[in-house]
């Protein structure tokens, strides 16, 4: 039966997400049960074309990417995959009628990492957010909301920005990683081999402003959504808040993170203003 080889898929996307991120698989946990599994499907799929373009060194990467691209059409044309993830990822995609243009951006970004490393221009720095994170938001969006199209359209904007002030976080707290061992700089007109405090500054408030725009929409998002959405809010939240206050050279040369039991308070924080309705 077809349904024991999807109930497998899931699983996989399930642990993909938790074996990847502790940290976004605690927030989906937060989602209703009648979401939670298509965002984890969701995850498994970007999660695994980033390892390839970040991860696979001792491999041809270009040739796999290529690969899992033409596995993950035939997935969504044939709305089946032998590679869980991928038919995790189909069974989300025609569930909510998430847009092709979205998955197209997406791997249109990740490719880019495959050969690109400097962003110099904003138009350039803000068509690879669009591609990595934005789209990305748009697609849970699709999930949280559940067909309603005015609500995916009073939250767009939102869930975009969002998805942008994640993904600048990301960017900033693995500045090392990124700059010295893949010689990657997305941040333009900036010189991360001299990181400075102002030009730190600068991006933490271009990060800060898309926080408050990402925030008008959680407030609207269903009840389905809103707490686990708002969790991940949080943390990424207080990630920023500690690189605000890490020194610019410090951020070059280590990885900031949040400890696990600052991850329970902040779980506690939120459950609290949820039920207080503060949110």
């Amino acid at each position: 039966m077809k349904s024991i080889f999807d109930n497998v898929s899931f699983d996989c996307s399930m642990k993909v997400t938790k074996a990847y991120s502790t940290s976004f698989s605690s927030a989906v946990k937060m989602l209703a049960p009648s979401i939670r599994q298509d965002i984890y499907n969701i995850y498994g799929f970007v999660r695994f074309a980033d390892e390839i373009v970040d991860t696979f060194h001792d491999y041809d990467k270009e040739l796999l990417f290529a690969q899992f691209e033409n596995d993950l059409e035939l997935a969504l044309s044939q709305k089946i995959s032998l590679n869980p993830i991928l038919n995790s990822f189909q069974h989300t995609v025609n569930k909510y009628n998430i847009p092709n243009e979205l998955i197209a951006a997406f791997m249109k970004s990740m490719k880019l990492d495959l050969s690109k490393t400097k962003y110099t221009t904003v138009e350039e720095y803000n068509e690879y957010i669009y591609g990595s994170a934005d789209v990305v938001g748009l697609m849970c969006l699709k999930v949280f909301v559940n067909g309603n199209i005015e609500k995916y359209e009073e939250l767009k904007h939102s869930a975009m920005r969002l998805g942008s002030a994640f993904q600048k976080v990301n960017f900033l707290r693995d500045l090392k990683a990124d700059f010295e061992d893949l010689s990657r700089t997305y941040f333009p007109n900036t010189d991360l081999s001299r990181l400075d405090e102002t030009s730190k500054q600068q991006i933490i408030a271009e990060i800060q402003a898309d926080f408050d725009a990402g925030f008008e929409g959680i407030q609207k998002l269903p009840l389905e959504a809103k707490f686990g959405v708002y969790t991940a809010y949080i943390y990424y939240k207080k990630l920023l808040s500690k690189l605000k206050k890490t020194p610019s050279l410090e951020i070059k040369n280590t990885r900031i993170r949040v400890p696990d039991h600052e991850k329970v308070g902040l779980l506690a924080k939120c459950y609290l203003n949820y039920k207080l309705n503060i949110i």
